[in-house]
């Protein structure tokens, strides 16, 4: 076959095209720890703490999706709700792994998880480590539940008992919870009360929210149980040998329950 000048720079042109369209289809990738937005970089907005309560009690129900979903939708859906992109392009199911303090292991209260990956998408840790100290220390020294869903209750309806957990753990602030009120972890009561505190969980986490937009939020300082242990167990101190900021007496308080239990056990 032989190819004339005009079939000739038609293959050339097709060539060509067809060139263009494969980089097209075919785009760099992107630089390792890259993102599309800035660090950060989501703009935070003022939220109403009464009704993002209610979306958070009944985000626990949605699906049986749980705790951390119901307060990262309260108050992330709730923006995407209100403002579109790019709050409501975010999977929210992605946050049901927090529940029963991330999957099930009792770990982290998944309320505080959810309120608290709500902050870092606006506030890097300098900003946003002193308003989750904030929430964290009120959990901790605060008597749950308190939100109250009424005729709409979706488990149990009336008043709940409460109790005090002293700890941001799943483990002793639900089996506290569940001893000194005498219900059973597996019951509905006591997913009742849980919802109920992601609701408290999103009323508090939304006011330090808006306190730090309105440029009012002023941290609390550490739990004295902290300050006393560190003196001695930190950075530069006799014994650097503990990490973290929680309440140090739900588990090194001496008391009967955090004996050895693998010993004589009954």
């Amino acid at each position: 076959m032989v190819l004339n000048r005009r079939a000739m720079l038609g293959t050339l042109g097709g060539l060509v095209v067809g060139g263009a369209l494969a980089a097209t289809a075919w785009p760099a990738a992107a630089a390792t720890f890259d993102q599309k937005s800035a660090p950060f970089g989501w703009t935070p907005h003022k939220l109403d703490p009464v009704a993002c309560a209610k979306v958070a009690y009944d985000g626990y129900w949605f699906n049986d999706y749980g705790c951390c979903y119901g307060a990262f939708y309260a108050i992330i859906g709730t923006m995407g709700e209100t403002f579109g992109a790019p709050y409501n392009q975010f999977p929210f199911t992605m946050m049901e792994v927090g529940k029963s303090g991330i999957s099930d292991f009792g770990t982290i209260c998944g309320a505080l998880l959810g309120v608290a990956s709500s902050y870092s998408l606006f506030w890097g840790r300098n900003e946003r480590n002193p308003m989750v100290s904030d929430l964290f220390r009120w959990y901790e020294k605060t008597s749950f539940p308190m939100y109250d869903p009424g005729d709409a209750a979706q488990g149990v309806k009336g008043p709940l008992p409460t109790s005090l957990s002293d700890s941001v753990l799943c483990h002793i602030s639900a089996s506290r919870w569940c001893t000194s009120s005498k219900r059973a972890q597996s019951s509905k009561d006591r997913n009742e009360r849980c919802a109920r505190v992601t609701a408290d969980v999103v009323t508090q986490g939304i006011a330090i929210l808006n306190a730090k937009i309105d440029g009012t939020f002023k941290p609390t300082g550490k739990s004295e149980a902290v300050a006393y242990c560190g003196e001695c167990h930190g950075k530069d101190k006799q014994a650097d040998n503990a990490k973290g900021l929680m309440d140090c007496r739900p588990c090194h308080g001496g008391s009967e329950h955090v004996q050895d239990k693998f010993q004589n056990h009954p």
